[in-house]
């Protein structure tokens, strides 16, 4: 097997200072490979204990319109390609490493969006855009966050089960290569996450379709010390 694709950090990235982490010890992170549920679980977590959940995906096009060349090159670079450049004339490997939201572009932001909500009850974030070294400097206690990693399995049926609003891919002149870049470019990005998040001594949860829905809400409440 491979080794794990290296995450990069930005030069010049700052640690938080405690008095600033402390703000956010209200927050719980929920990051991961594609396809591991992470937006569900997270809405049965909030529904079931009427809490607060901030998308990391929602806020993607926002933070688009908000970063520049300078602050979010790869980005810059990603808006000028076309489809199939995006996702058929480049390696698996190029597209991990240059995807804007897998190395820290507009990460900034989204700590100032949680600096804006409201402080007063347990908030949920969730998205593929918590990489475990940004997160892990802005945790009070680690067991606050996880990071859920797919099999190889449940990543294609989850793409599978994507309706064509969701399914870009389809949108290339070669859907079905363009799918197995997509899916080799990802399976990339989850060993990363999970290397990474070892390396930081922080939790990771293997989703391989052997448990139901309830039981990981129920794993991630007990982690989350929701269950008082």
């Amino acid at each position: 097997m491979p080794a794990p694709a290296v995450m990069t950090q930005r030069p010049g990235a700052t640690v938080p200072d405690t008095c600033v982490v402390h703000v956010l010890g209200h927050v719980r992170w929920i990051g991961g490979g594609s396809g591991a549920g992470k937006t569900t679980l997270a809405r049965r977590l909030a529904e079931r204990f009427d809490l607060p959940c901030y998308s990391t995906d929602a806020a993607i096009g926002a933070h688009s319109r908000r970063l520049d060349r300078a602050d979010a090159p790869l980005l810059d670079e990603f808006r000028s390609m076309s489809m199939d450049e995006r996702w058929l004339h480049r390696e698996p490997a190029t597209m991990y490493r240059t995807f804007p939201w897998f190395h820290e572009e507009g990460f900034d932001l989204l700590i100032e969006d949680l600096h804006a909500l409201p402080h007063d009850d347990v908030t949920l974030v969730e998205g593929y855009r918590l990489l475990p070294h940004l997160v892990r400097p802005w945790l009070t206690d680690r067991r606050h966050a996880v990071w859920l990693i797919p099999t190889p399995a449940v990543r294609q049926e989850a793409f599978a089960r994507r309706d064509a609003r969701d399914a870009f891919w389809l949108r290339t002149s070669d859907p079905q290569q363009a799918l197995t870049n997509l899916l080799d470019r990802d399976r990339m990005f989850t060993e990363a996450v999970a290397a990474e998040a070892a390396d930081h001594g922080l939790a990771t949860l293997l989703i391989d379709g052997g448990r139901t829905i309830d039981d990981e809400v129920d794993d991630l409440a007990a982690r989350f010390e929701l269950l008082r």
